[in-house]
């Protein structure tokens, strides 16, 4: 098998990957969130109160909150995470409009009461957490708060991007105790539902880690570190090395990039031939850095 069957092959089992994944979320959606009458985080749940209250599917709504974002994000980041998740959000939204159209009800998970609905929450919010971080090892992302992260990143590497999403997402919890009639328990279940989706999605990608360190040997010290500051936008050290073994000179690279960045520097990293790479966790960012163009 040649390397561009390979490569083609690897490409098309992501794609796959990613409509699975979103037919999954959608489906996860109408089975605990939809039922129970409460607002998830982020962009998904914006959507959920326009439904809520003016009957306009969330699939349809999701597509017109993403679709614009995403269109930039594919003229100003990085076109395949672009893509990939545009791939995700389209199939999340078609799943979402073709299941409102048949009765799943009887599948579907009504709550009885107060406790029955944490369950929703929990359920529901686990979902989702395991959906994003799949979503991320495949190169993209679910959409909503994850774009405007990964705009904010852009535009200020330095910056944390975890304390602007907690803000969006608050602002959806405050949002739908007026939308769900006055009454706290929707505010309850998306708080239940956000912390439950970023401790599996946090669990599932990093652990307890907040970045990820790469150290790699390389033959191709000048022209990898390059790439990697212009596509990334983030420093690269370079230390002189020697490799025992052959002899040779070489370059030992080193470079601390965000959860969302670690598949694409996985990539970038395969192109060059003679080079190493391992990664480690990085549990604290400490000090001032420059912001890279």
């Amino acid at each position: 098998m040649t390397f561009l069957s390979k490569l083609r092959k690897s490409v098309s089992a992501r794609y796959v990957a990613l409509v699975f994944l979103a037919a999954m979320s959608a489906l996860s959606f109408e089975l605990f969130v939809r039922p129970n009458d409460f607002a998830p985080a982020g962009v998904n749940g914006i959507a959920t109160m326009v439904q809520y209250l003016f009957d306009f599917s969330v699939g349809y709504m999701s597509l017109l909150i993403n679709v614009p974002m995403l269109v930039v994000a594919a003229l100003i980041l990085n076109h395949r995470y672009a893509f990939r998740t545009l791939t995700f959000v389209v199939v999340f939204s078609v799943t979402v409009v073709l299941l409102q159209q048949f009765d799943i009800s009887s599948i579907a998970y009504h709550a009885t009461d107060g406790g029955g609905a944490i369950l929703a929450a929990i359920a529901g919010g686990f979902f989702s957490g395991l959906f994003y971080s799949l979503a991320i090892r495949m190169g993209g992302s679910t959409g909503g708060t994850d774009i405007v992260g990964a705009f904010i990143h852009h535009k200020y590497p330095e910056y944390d991007t975890v304390g602007i999403i907690f803000v969006l997402n608050a602002a959806v919890a405050i949002s739908s105790f007026f939308v769900y009639g006055l009454t706290y328990q929707p505010v309850i279940l998306c708080i239940v539902y956000s912390f439950v989706s970023s401790r599996v999605s946090d669990g599932i990608l990093k652990g307890t880690r907040s970045a990820a360190r790469f150290d790699v040997v390389t033959a191709h010290g000048e022209a990898l570190g390059q790439e990697l500051m212009e596509k990334l936008h983030h420093g690269v050290t370079v230390i002189p090395a020697k490799g025992m073994y052959t002899g040779t000179d070489c370059s030992l690279l080193i470079c601390i990039v965000n959860r969302r960045q670690v598949v694409e520097f996985e990539e970038i990293v395969r192109k060059y031939d003679n080079t190493f790479a391992s990664v480690s966790t990085a549990n604290g960012i400490i000090g001032n850095f420059k912001h890279i163009k």
